[in-house]
């Protein structure tokens, strides 16, 4: 049986899907902010793949939180990974580009340096460290520019806006993969299996979506197949400032995804069109 650690975020919310069977740890069950707890529910349960789909993802807040967000990006991931490393079992955590200074136009290989710009990307760091530290059987997945049909995201963010206003200013000189939390699901489930008979593969990883596109281009696709006539205007980040720095360069090499798991960088506007179409169907 996996623990998933997150019940409601887009990720954890795929991985019910995937594996409705699996034990998916809540707040009630294991607070993040509490570490200790988060290390003492594995030990319990015993579980035989424990996956980390929770972390604190409110990047601005975290500018004046950054203990709170410590705490569940940082020293949590650290004490599950602690636990699946003395139980020898598989830990896969979800980690971001966010690590990355966003300099350059090249996407970033898994071993390049980490140089956050904020809190968000410096607690998420420290998480990786901890991970690592810990030994055992573990996959750091870095991600990025996460969407689905579930929670908040850029996507259903431009459906709402395409259908209210006629033109949107969106940033253009940020670039990056946007993924499905669907394949995020799916590439965990499938990390954490090849872990269980080859902890060697034990390591830091990259899985984003292709090809990459700016924010202003991506809300183009989504109008497009969408069907919406609302416009999109250019703009550079420094018109749309906000209370943490945002990475410029957010490609990532997804190489050695590949090479080592079996997994390709999923399409991301295939998932764009099969989402509109379910949120049209619930609409």
């Amino acid at each position: 049986m996996i623990l998933v650690f997150g019940k409601t975020g887009q990720v954890a919310t795929e991985l019910q899907s995937l594996v409705p069977d699996a034990q998916f740890a809540c707040r009630a069950d294991a607070d993040l902010t509490e570490p200790a707890a988060c290390a003492a529910l594995i030990e319990k349960i015993k579980p035989s793949a424990v996956i980390n789909a929770a972390a604190y993802t409110a990047v601005d807040k975290a500018e004046d939180d950054e203990a709170t967000a410590a705490l569940v990006n940082g020293a949590a991931p650290a004490a599950m990974a602690k636990a699946c490393a003395s139980l020898d079992i598989p830990f896969v955590h979800i980690s971001t580009d966010y690590v990355f200074d966003g300099s350059g136009n090249t996407p970033f290989v898994t071993d390049h340096p980490t140089a956050p710009l904020g809190a968000y990307g410096r607690t998420k760091r420290d998480g990786e460290n901890g991970v690592r530290a810990a030994g055992g059987r573990f996959a750091i997945l870095r991600t990025s520019w996460v969407f689905s049909a579930h929670g908040n995201n850029f996507l259903k963010t431009m459906l709402r806006l395409g259908t209210e206003r006629e033109v949107l200013t969106i940033v253009a000189d940020q670039v990056g993969g946007p993924t499905p939390a669907r394949t995020i699901a799916a590439a965990c489930l499938k990390i954490a299996s090849q872990l269980e008979s080859a902890p060697a593969k034990s390591g830091t990883y990259h899985f984003s979506g292709a090809p990459d596109v700016s924010w202003a281009d991506f809300a183009r696709d989504i109008f497009k197949q969408a069907g919406l006539t609302c416009e999109v205007t250019d703009i550079p980040t420094i018109a749309y400032p906000t209370p943490a720095k945002r990475p410029a360069n957010s490609r990532v090499d997804c190489s050695s995804t590949r090479e080592t798991f079996g997994i390709e960088r999923p399409d991301w506007r295939r998932d764009v069109l099969t989402i509109v179409n379910e949120l049209k169907d619930v609409s």
